[in-house]
């Protein structure tokens, strides 16, 4: 599809490992699109959680060469960042309006229309697993699968609510201080990986800890404030009838809500694996722990890994590990079980 006098495109080469930026206009502002692979296979969308972006929250899978083959074999990827969010973001005006997280869904479809895509496959990280989400909720058609990590379904509760309040006010008077920081690492990460005082800070915080200091305070908090204003999607669950997967770190501060969602989607369509000794952001933190459970999920669409990869050594989890009960001929081509799964620190 030609690119409209609507959208910036910029090739950005190296910098983002072959993958191109586009900056999509929309009723809500501009959005940043790093696209990588071939447009002619079909999309697979991601969105972040807050206050990151491709970068920090997607590289871990993507870096993990056997679930890069599974998806960069099978997917065109479209890493779309929430307003603001992208490397080298300037600070929104703050005359702007601030959108609500309908406002940030129906930016998807735009992005979508935008590059002329269909149905697609999404995968998001908490606030993003929220808008994914709410998106599916709305624009049923448009989505193929879901893939959620550590998601949100709920409004806010009163601690996360307080706990938001106190992140908005330190980053409007302080900025992304230290105090920040550690509540956002706290937000994405297990205990082993954020350290302590007998065990040093992990590779991945640190270099996350560095990736917080390019976001700008006044963006992280109209995201903030979007997702604290969040509304219930609980009761519609059942209605959503694409097949969806979800990864929750059983340290994850949002653990009882990926339970929670899992218990309202379709038991025939949902798969719910519980990734121990881990935080919430799978992705970085145990990305291999993701490798099997998509792998056979994405077999229910006729996607498979290029045959070079035919085992996983570096996998957690090997195809005997799963149980034969996991593969069922339901109507979804393919049943998800919940399992769990242990991973050894590498």
């Amino acid at each position: 599809m030609a690119e409209s006098n609507d959208s910036v495109s910029v090739d950005l080469g190296t910098i983002y490992l072959g993958g191109k930026e586009h900056r999509v206009k929309t009723a809500c502002g501009v959005v940043s699109v790093i696209v990588y692979g071939d447009r002619e296979k079909p999309a697979l969308i991601t969105y972040p959680d807050l206050a990151l972006n491709h970068m920090s929250c997607f590289q871990g899978l993507f870096f993990c060469p056997e679930a890069a083959s599974l998806l960069l074999h099978n997917f065109c990827i479209y890493h779309i960042s929430p307003p603001g969010h992208e490397l080298g973001a300037a600070p929104i005006y703050p005359t702007d309006s601030v959108p609500s997280a309908d406002d940030l869904a129906d930016q998807i479809l735009e992005v979508l229309n935008f590059f002329g895509l269909g149905a697609v496959m999404c995968m998001g990280v908490t606030a993003g697993a929220y808008i994914l989400t709410l998106f599916a909720m709305k624009h049923r058609e448009r989505v193929l699968g879901l893939i959620l990590i550590s998601p949100l379904c709920k409004a806010p509760s009163w601690s996360e609510w307080f706990y938001n309040r106190v992140v908005s006010n330190l980053l409007y008077f302080y900025g992304m201080c230290g105090v920040v920081k550690e509540f956002l690492l706290q937000r994405y990460f297990s205990k082993e990986v954020r350290g302590n005082i007998e065990i040093p800070e992990s590779d991945i915080a640190q270099a996350c800890r560095r990736l917080l200091d390019e976001r700008k305070s006044v963006n992280i908090m109209r995201f903030l404030d979007a997702i604290d204003r969040r509304p219930d999607i609980s009761s519609g669950l059942k209605k959503l009838k694409c097949r969806t997967l979800i990864f929750i770190g059983d340290q994850s501060p949002f653990y009882a809500e990926a339970v929670h969602m899992a218990a309202n989607l379709d038991r025939g369509y949902c798969a719910l694996v519980e990734v121990q000794a881990c935080g919430s952001m799978v992705t970085e933190e145990q990305p291999h722990a993701m490798l099997v459970p998509m792998e056979y999920f994405l077999m229910g669409y006729g996607l498979y890994r290029p045959s070079y990869f035919t085992e996983s050594p570096r996998s957690p989890l090997s195809p005997c590990c799963i149980s034969p009960e996991l593969l069922s001929p339901e109507s979804m081509g393919l049943k998800l079980k919940p399992i769990k799964t242990r991973v050894s620190t590498c």
